[in-house]
């Protein structure tokens, strides 16, 4: 089994890309097959070097490795469209003296003009024919004039049948597939011929994709016989439900974000992107949710995938994000979180001794509360920031920081500085916050730790409150409670 993995990236690789490359290489893995990247990037003025630097980042950062492809090479390279011209070149002059295709020289114009006839009196427009059987004469009349022909492909009689692997058998009449472009008249070739070539040169044998390209089968097809592929050794397909977006539309910039590297950068992990477009339109069984790349590949098979449209939820992926997030490792959660503290100046790059004590410590105390990774800047951001940096949020400092917690904060304040150094751990800061709020003022614990977690975190809600104050240190702890009881606002 040989499959592929063929993106044209003008862009960032999005979300329907990626749920054709992991069942394309889940079902090459499962059948201890090679999985073959290619770029099909022969127009240069859409797909940069920077996009396809991208994508091979992006498909590396998901796990999805490559047997043959760029940076790697292969028995059947290059594996750069761009690279391979004179291959199809030939093929096209080979297919024209074969008679399975002609130059055609019909303009833009006459074209459309031909098929808004065609509109006019109700058939389905399309390429007439019109060049099939050009004189020699007609041939020199327009060559006359200047004209720069495209190579046609002839789409002979009949049909084309074949079982797809997801959607059962399916046929195209070809009356209803016309003539098609291979090459244009600056000689660059179109995908239609490219990726033929490619699939037969680089000896593919399933064609794992979206359902989008389905009605180019009968197209490739057609190409694969007239290079000489027997019947018998064309390739397999299986055309991928479309991925909708919430409002029942196909997931597009409109009704959703498709940008793999969008989730990348909003902190979803690359397992959890994994893990959730699998489930769109495939599952493990059992009604299991959570698996790994590993347990999918072991499972994985193209008729247990669903026909019908699957549709995108971005609150279910975020679900499965969290689980994962909570999954991991606590040393491996902590080297997660870093670059996006360090993308927000909270931490130095590489890491100080100080940055990875607090990064290490303050880990635990959040990794059970968050969804993104991105999280991590508004939970540990307090106990990364100097002083002079350290803010209070204005609403919480309204509703908790008033005059009516000076006797809480004076009391904290109190009992914290009379720990010392020495004695500023988790158990001895709450023993004697407890015993100076709860204990001497009589307070419930509510009212009691509300003014100290405001003073020192800046806000209402943070990570456990005595842990963080162990992580802070006595220094800034006890400034930030003299800077709230310097500025209480006023009583509401």
């Amino acid at each position: 089994m040989r499959v592929r993995f063929a993106p044209s990236p003008s862009g960032d690789l999005h979300l329907g890309n990626i749920r054709s490359a992991l069942y394309s290489w889940a079902y090459g893995r499962h059948h201890g097959g090679t999985f073959v990247f290619r770029i099909e990037d022969t127009d240069r003025s859409r797909v940069t070097d920077e996009h396809i630097h991208a994508a091979a980042d992006t498909l590396r950062w998901m796990g999805l490795d490559w047997d043959e492809g760029p940076e790697i090479g292969g028995p059947y390279g290059p594996y750069l469209q761009s690279q391979r011209l004179d291959v199809y070149t030939e093929w096209a002059q080979r297919f024209i003296s074969q008679g399975d295709a002609y130059h055609c020289y019909c303009s833009p114009d006459e074209l459309e003009e031909r098929r808004d006839a065609q509109r006019a009196a109700g058939r389905p427009p399309g390429y007439d024919g019109h060049c099939r059987a050009l004189t020699g004469d007609e041939v020199s009349a327009y060559e006359a004039e200047g004209r720069r022909p495209v190579v046609r492909f002839r789409m002979p009689d009949g049909s084309t049948t074949f079982t797809d692997l997801v959607r059962g058998e399916v046929t195209f009449d070809h009356r209803h597939v016309p003539d098609f472009v291979l090459v244009r008249g600056d000689g660059m070739p179109l995908y239609t011929l490219a990726v033929a070539v490619d699939d037969t040169l680089m000896k593919i044998t399933h064609i794992v994709r979206g359902e989008d390209l389905l009605s180019s089968t009968p197209r490739q097809v057609a190409v694969y016989r007239a290079m000489g592929v027997p019947p018998d050794e064309l390739p397999e397909f299986g055309h991928l439900p479309i991925v909708l977006g919430p409002d029942g539309q196909r997931l597009s910039k409109r009704n959703g974000v498709v940008s793999v590297a969008w989730y990348r950068h909003e902190g979803f992990l690359a397992e959890a992107i994994i893990n959730y477009l699998a489930l769109l339109g495939w599952s493990l069984g059992d009604d299991r949710e959570d698996f790994s790349l590993a347990e999918m590949v072991e499972a994985f098979d193209l008729s247990r995938v669903n026909s019908n449209s699957a549709r995108f939820d971005l609150r279910k992926l975020e679900a499965i994000n969290g689980d994962k997030i909570r999954a991991l490792p606590a040393s491996e959660f902590a080297a997660r979180i870093t670059p996006f503290l360090q993308r927000v100046g909270l931490v130095a790059d590489p890491p100080t001794e100080d940055d990875e004590r607090v990064i290490s410590g303050g880990a635990p105390l959040i990794q059970e509360r968050m969804n993104r990774l991105t999280e991590a800047a508004d939970m540990l951001g307090f106990l990364l920031v100097d002083q002079a940096h350290f803010s209070v949020e204005p609403e919480t400092a309204a509703r908790s920081l008033t005059v009516d917690s000076q006797p809480v904060l004076e009391a904290a304040t109190a009992a914290l500085a009379a720990l010392g150094e020495g004695a500023w751990t988790t158990p001895t800061i709450e023993a004697a916050l407890r015993r100076a709020l709860v204990d001497e003022l009589g307070l419930k614990p509510k009212h009691a730790f509300g003014p100290v977690r405001a003073a020192v975190t800046g806000r209402r809600i943070s990570p456990p409150l005595f842990e963080s104050l162990e992580l802070l240190g006595p220094v800034p702890t006890l400034a930030r409670l003299r800077a709230a009881l310097a500025g209480l606002a006023p009583a509401a």
